[in-house]
């Protein structure tokens, strides 16, 4: 009896979710069928349908991975001591990861799918409350060291801290030729302004 590769496995998993998102990104979610992911991946229904039950599993799959890159991120920056600078890194990378064009429209598509997809929806919403409460604790550690601003509230400023990242998001869809690389600094001094404690007033 032969045994399964799992590298292999792996490697036409990759495959068809990289087909999968050339394939979105051009026509939208419910416009591309298996057949064009086919197409695009070089193989048969069959094969697909090994890896992936249906479409909606593939954009699950899709949503997972964008989940466990965010994780990894969070992960390399987490234990930093200087915490301002991790937060701009963090924030610098998760917009970074959004400035490439097929990248972002999948972005979009991913969140238009998930306000009709409840299991998807779930996922979603499972990212970003991880997103925003592992923003939230840096937030407070750096309140702690004294390098974060101690009067903001912390659950706020991550919502805030995560709207900029999205927001570059649709830039890169709705703007042509924006590229967010050539926005850091800018971004980095937005950053400081808003996390950096503030002097005191003088009388």
């Amino acid at each position: 009896m032969r045994t399964a590769d799992p590298c292999k496995a792996q490697r036409r998993r990759r495959q068809i979710l990289d087909a999968a998102l050339e394939c979105f990104a051009q026509h939208g979610f419910h416009a591309t069928s298996t057949a064009q992911i086919c197409t695009a991946a070089g193989m048969s229904p069959g094969n697909l349908f090994h890896y992936f039950p249906s479409k909606a599993a593939i954009i699950e799959a899709i949503a997972e991975q964008d989940q466990n890159s965010t994780v990894q991120l969070f992960e390399r920056w987490s234990g930093a001591k200087d915490v301002l600078k991790a937060i701009e890194e963090l924030v610098l990378a998760m917009m970074e990861l959004s400035s490439d064009p097929l990248q972002a429209r999948i972005s979009i598509e991913v969140a238009a799918e998930a306000s009709r997809n409840p299991q998807l929806w779930a996922l979603f919403a499972a990212n970003e409350t991880r997103v925003k409460a592992d923003l939230a604790a840096l937030l407070e550690r750096g309140m702690a060291a004294g390098q974060v601003d101690p009067h903001l509230d912390s659950a706020m400023a991550a919502v805030w801290l995560v709207a900029l990242t999205e927001g570059a998001i649709a830039r890169v869809v709705l703007e042509p030729g924006f590229k967010a690389r050539e926005h850091q600094p800018m971004l980095r001094q937005i950053i400081h302004r808003f996390l950096r404690p503030q002097p005191p007033e003088s009388c």
